[in-house]
């Protein structure tokens, strides 16, 4: 590839996250495009033009039924073909937070190959959380999107961030695809997961927000941590960094 991937981010019917995930993923080199999910499903054909496609934060459709759902539902009846071949074809695509809901939802993690087997419920205190949490990377899966990271932090931001399996079976094909895990347990999910990948790395969904973390003013704390050296890069950063040198590899 020798210009600047492409990437497709989605907004509306309750999605806000749209211009901070832009401006992370131009940060890093993407050239990108905000687009009406109702514009995307009149012509669902047009996804083929873009090499990364994001499912932002937010609270898509007011979290009616619960999170995720109705945009899950949405895609399955009008775009679901357009977009397994576009995860086929080894594009990535991203789901932060709200977006991970759909992903999960809509039955692309853990993967195609897979049923759903598992929902994000409500968090086990109840209420909604905002907060820094620390995470730790599986490193066994080698995501190339997360190279170059290990233990690492960022924010949280979702009242429904609780991953609930359905059997023991289950239990079992989740941790193999378990990207991230909560040093601590913050919400209640399973086995402390943070993110769920497929098998080819392709796609993440992850309930952080690496937008929310791409410059070192954005720390709670960035006068006195070391991201105040300009050498570093923070964590969010590296992520969406990952993302553009995947299509240069």
């Amino acid at each position: 590839m020798t210009t600047k991937p492409q990437a497709l981010i989605l907004y509306g019917d309750g999605i806000n996250c749209e211009h901070e995930t832009k401006f992370a993923l131009e940060l890093v080199g993407f050239d990108t495009k905000i687009m009406l999910t109702s514009d995307l499903f009149k012509t669902p054909k047009s996804i083929e033009k873009y090499q990364l496609l994001a499912f932002p934060g937010g609270f898509s459709f007011g979290d009616e039924i619960y999170s995720g759902k109705v945009l899950a539902l949405q895609f399955e009846q009008l775009a679901k073909d357009y977009l397994v071949k576009f995860i086929e074809q080894k594009n990535i695509v991203l789901g932060i937070c709200n977006g991970f809901q759909v992903l999960v939802n809509l039955g692309i993690l853990p993967d195609l190959n897979y049923e759903p087997m598992c929902q994000l419920n409500h968090n086990s205190q109840n209420k909604f959380i905002n907060r820094w949490v620390n995470l730790s990377v599986n490193s066994k899966l080698n995501n190339p999107l997360l190279k170059n990271l290990t233990n690492f932090e960022l924010p949280i931001r979702h009242g429904e961030g609780n991953l609930i399996i359905k059997n023991e079976k289950a239990s079992e094909i989740i941790l193999q695809h378990a990207a991230l895990f909560y040093e601590n347990d913050v919400n209640g999910s399973f086995a402390k997961i943070a993110a769920l990948t497929n098998k080819t790395g392709n796609v993440l969904g992850m309930m952080p927000h690496p937008e929310a973390f791409v410059t070192r003013f954005q720390h709670y704390n960035w006068l006195n941590q070391q991201l105040a050296n300009d050498q570093a890069k923070p964590y969010g950063y590296q992520i969406f960094l990952n993302a553009y040198n995947y299509f240069f590899c």
